[in-house]
């Protein structure tokens, strides 16, 4: 889900989360039209896995190196800017996709399926071997849990230093992480309820 907004640009140096979305100052922005496997999602290629989230999360870094300028109209339920962004004189959507690491979002934007297709052809990035579309990762994911209530997945972290971080199935640290309700901490049923209760993402 989606809400407008006044016309908002941001630009200068961005902080990467992972391969579709990075922060800009306090602003986080996702990109639009476009979804990049997640930071724990593996990939295969000659019979071998890799962490192909980590791959995209790299390369949005590289292509934001020199810094960006995003504009959008629309804030998502995770107070996210939905932006059309530009590094370098090139759209970042476009170079992302055209580079295999990630995927046109069809379910919400037919902007970069052909940049896509020359990013198949070339067998670039995920392309050169056998992945699952984000989407479906998270899907089962999400329903692939051992959560107390499997509909109730999202771990409340508090960190060392007081910070709230809420990790979804398929944050890459989220098997590692342990809810200790003794300390406050707690399990969401969706994103929106952490960041409402001022838990936020992790920043990578």
């Amino acid at each position: 889900m989606a809400s407008p907004v006044h016309a908002l640009e941001v630009s200068g140096h961005a902080v990467v989360q992972d391969g579709d979305t990075f922060r800009i100052g306090s602003q986080v922005i996702r990109l639009n039209g476009i979804d990049a496997p997640e930071n724990g999602q593996d990939c295969d290629r000659e019979g071998r896995s890799y962490n192909c989230g980590a791959k995209a999360e790299n390369k949005l870094r590289s292509i934001l190196r020199n810094g960006v300028t995003c504009s959008g109209e629309r804030v998502d339920d995770f107070n996210r800017l939905l932006s059309d962004c530009v590094a370098d004189g090139e759209d970042v959507s476009a170079s992302m996709v055209r580079s295999g690491w990630a995927l046109a979002f069809r379910k919400y934007s037919t902007t970069y399926i052909d940049d896509e297709e020359v990013a198949r052809e070339g067998k670039r990035g995920m392309w050169s071997g056998a992945f699952i579309p984000p989407w479906e990762f998270r899907a089962a994911k999400w329903k692939g849990n051992d959560a107390p209530n499997p509909a109730c997945p999202i771990k409340g972290n508090i960190n060392r230093k007081g910070v709230r971080i809420y990790h979804t199935p398929w944050s890459r640290s989220y098997a590692r992480m342990r809810i200790n309700t003794g300390k406050g901490e707690r399990w969401f049923c969706n994103e929106a309820e952490a960041l409402a209760a001022g838990w936020r993402a992790p920043f990578r």
